[in-house]
């Protein structure tokens, strides 16, 4: 038998062998159950990231007008399109929305970014833009 803490690729295939053949006496619970909550852990993770990577853009958009190119655009829509699409296909990450301990952590992030990408020092303590406009296709911060 393969290990957790020695080769997780290889307890990860083991796992599902097992499983599938109805093995169940010889899984790994605790380390499934761990496994398992990671993965819903990771979908947030790239959620964040994604809004941190978009609200970045649509800061530098609104602050840096003379750098505004087709490159910065492009990533303010594939960012809105990925978001979007990654809540419709996990519909419970929309409750992250709604969360303002969430909004502070990801907007605290977007500054850091955005201050490291720009020079710039200036910006809100709060995002100033609602949900609606952040993901509307035909919006832009002027």
């Amino acid at each position: 038998m393969h290990t957790y803490d020695n080769d997780i690729i290889a307890w990860a295939n083991e796992q599902a062998h097992l499983l599938r053949s109805g093995r169940f006496d010889c899984l790994d619970i605790a380390h499934l159950a761990e496994e398992i909550e990671d993965v819903g852990k990771s979908e947030q993770r790239e959620l964040a990231n994604r809004l941190v990577v978009l609200l970045t853009h649509l800061l530098k958009w609104h602050y840096q007008p003379e750098r505004r190119g087709a490159s910065w655009e492009c990533t303010i829509r594939e960012q809105r399109r990925a978001f979007t699409l990654r809540l419709k296909r996990t519909p419970s990450l929309k409750a992250m929305l709604r969360d303002p301990d969430w909004w502070e952590e990801i907007w605290a992030d977007t500054i850091a970014a955005a201050s490291v990408e720009t020079g710039l020092g200036q910006f809100s303590k709060h995002c100033p833009w609602s949900v609606n406009d952040i993901f509307n296709d035909e919006w832009w911060p002027e």
